[in-house]
């Protein structure tokens, strides 16, 4: 019996269904003016379902599920844990950590968020997304970027509908950004060590359920999200969700009970001791080789495809093709270009995750952008200063061919990410500065291919400052000059800094709050230059005559292949054919800290 999953309208009523394979019963909770009332459902195969006449869109509920605890075996069910529907689309309030929410016997009621049933359906077509490979792609935290914006309405800032501003969206055309790419914006969990030490999770990687917005984020629910998606579709701007598919907020096995663990634990993969398995270092994973979890993970894509948006980019994603082993041929893959709603959505994977064999990168569907981490840690380590670095750096302009086979690149470039420094700490910090975090700065990337031009943080040398500038003019220019997807972390582009901090993810305050007053107004207009630049150098057919180009040493010497280990090559010249008729040049001088782009006819 095929039945849909959630909160359903229908004729009269609403029908309300849910996985629980290993439950003796559940129990639907509607909430409203009586408090809570509960209804016993009917079993059908793993499927709990009931109807209930006369309510509509505004009902809140959630669901109570029985049987057996016995954690070690991977059955949580307790009666007193009131479970959000994993299929819930919209919530009354954020979720907020408790030690309650973990301990057999307590009922959580007054903790967990209520769904609400909403009327929202997916379509049955859309139009294409305006996000071509190749276009400038704007990662931001939502919050952050606009909590402190002057432009935008104090009730606004620090939700997804500043994102439609005016101001934003002003800024976003300066630059040319073809599309934001937003850091997760569904509800999410502090981890349990975080209010101890008066932190919050700021980025969202910790969502509990998939589908519905943080109401934070989004207290005009889904209607705002399609709003500002529309608004930066008429400027010509794709909206990215980063969504998180490979573990939620309900962490080990010491951690909350929510919404899957106490309805289908099953969907945790566990090795086979009954542990569970921890390829993502949040002490869980969700069992993508599970049908069940590659069901919700398909309806929350179409879920979102239905509202407008042009593409996702998965967090950890070698956890989707995980069978345990990573399968590029993983039936996933097939399942998203097979769907009407996705088949044309862009697909950008982070490929890799903690796991064994779980760096992959170039190994995702032939259809996929991928995070290339490559590219950030080479680029870096050239404009360091480090030896025998120029031919790499090469390599890593043209598209990465060493990665990615063939003429069109899927490498997504990118020199600074949500996770590390920001673009402006690179050149300022040799070191991580995470103690702010609480954890004596053990968190984070120890290796950060940094320097700080002999003063580590702050500086007030103008030689310092100027030699700073320099490189990250350099930084910005190389990226803007390389063949693939340029990505570029909000703030970045005026100056932005963490303080050296490379892990801060628990910093809702600010250090990761963009600082709109103080940016560097130059350097913003550096950057729209190098992205116009880019528009108009590097359209056309690039990528059919990659094989013709010419390169050069800065004294005008042809480069054999001996001679790109130089250890004392600082650069080079490039000369690539566009078409029959016009050819674009290329010029990286380590020592100048220079990279110039021109296009001829």
């Amino acid at each position: 019996m095929s039945v849909a999953l959630g909160a359903c309208p229908v004729a009269g009523g609403v029908r309300f269904a849910v996985r629980a394979r290993d439950a003796e019963a559940v129990e639907l909770c509607l909430f409203g003016g009586l408090g809570e009332e509960r209804m016993a459902m009917e079993r059908h195969d793993g499927i709990f379902a009931a109807t209930v006449p006369g309510v509509g869109p505004g009902l809140h509920y959630n669901f109570r599920a029985h049987g057996a605890w016995n954690p070690t075996q991977g059955l949580f069910f307790d009666p007193a844990k009131l479970l959000v529907d994993p299929y819930a689309k919209l919530l009354d309030s954020r979720f907020c950590y408790d030690p309650k929410l973990s301990q057999p016997g307590e009922d959580t009621a007054a903790l967990v968020p209520k769904a609400i049933v909403t009327g929202h359906a997916s379509p049955e077509t859309l139009p294409p997304p305006l996000y071509r490979p190749g276009g400038l792609i704007y990662e931001l935290n939502v919050r952050g970027f606009t909590r402190n914006h002057p432009d935008v309405p104090a009730s606004q800032r620090g939700t997804i509908a500043a994102l439609a501003h005016p101001a934003v969206i002003a800024h976003l055309k300066k630059l040319r950004v073809s599309a934001v790419e937003l850091m997760p914006v569904v509800a999410w969990i502090d981890e349990r060590h975080l209010p101890p030490l008066r932190l919050h999770n700021a980025w969202g990687y910790n969502p509990v359920v998939p589908m519905a917005l943080d109401p934070g984020l989004a207290p005009g629910g889904l209607g705002e999200l399609a709003a500002t998606v529309a608004a930066l579709r008429g400027a010509g701007i794709g909206v990215i969700l980063d969504l998180v598919f490979n573990h939620t907020g309900e962490s080990d096995i010491a951690g909350p009970i929510l919404s899957l663990r106490g309805l289908d634990n099953r969907c945790y993969a566990q090795a086979p001791d009954g542990s569970l398995v921890n390829y993502t270092g949040t002490g869980n994973m969700l069992d993508a080789a599970d049908e069940a979890v590659q069901g919700l993970i398909l309806d929350s894509l179409r879920h979102f495809a239905g509202l407008g948006v042009d593409g996702f980019r998965f967090d950890l994603a070698t956890v989707l093709a995980r069978h345990p082993e990573f399968d590029p041929h993983a039936p996933i893959f097939a399942a998203i270009a097979g769907d009407p709603l996705l088949q044309d959505r862009i697909m950008i994977a982070e490929p890799w995750d903690v796991g064994p064999g779980g760096y992959q990168l170039g190994r995702f569907a032939s259809n996929w952008l991928e995070w290339n981490d490559r590219y950030r840690d080479d680029v870096r380590r050239f404009w360091r200063g480090d030896p025998h670095t120029a031919g790499t750096l090469a390599t890593r302009m043209m598209g990465s061919s060493d990665i990615f086979a063939g003429h069109t690149t899927r490498s997504v470039n990118f020199i600074a990410a949500h996770d590390g420094f920001t673009l402006a700490d690179i050149v300022s910090y040799a070191a991580k500065h995470n103690e702010a975090n609480g954890e004596q700065n053990r968190d984070g990337q120890d290796e950060n291919h940094s320097w700080n031009n002999g003063v580590e943080g702050p500086a007030t040398d103008p030689a310092i400052l100027e030699r700073r500038k320099a490189d990250v003019r350099a930084l910005l220019a190389t990226l803007f000059a390389s063949r693939g997807s340029p990505m570029l972390s909000a703030g970045d582009e005026f100056g932005r800094t963490q303080g050296g901090n490379n892990n801060a993810y628990a910093q809702d305050n600010e250090i990761t709050w963009v600082n709109w007053e103080d940016r560097d107004k130059d350097l913003e207009d550096f950057v729209a230059s190098l992205a116009a630049a880019r528009e108009n150098s590097l359209a056309g057919e690039a990528a059919d005559f990659v094989a013709e180009a010419q390169w050069r040493n800065l004294e005008g010497e042809p480069l054999t292949p001996d001679k790109w280990d130089d250890a004392s090559l600082d650069g080079f010249d490039v000369r690539i054919p566009l078409t029959s008729d016009s050819c674009l040049t290329l010029r990286v001088d380590r020592k100048a800290r220079l990279v110039s782009l021109q296009s001829f006819r």
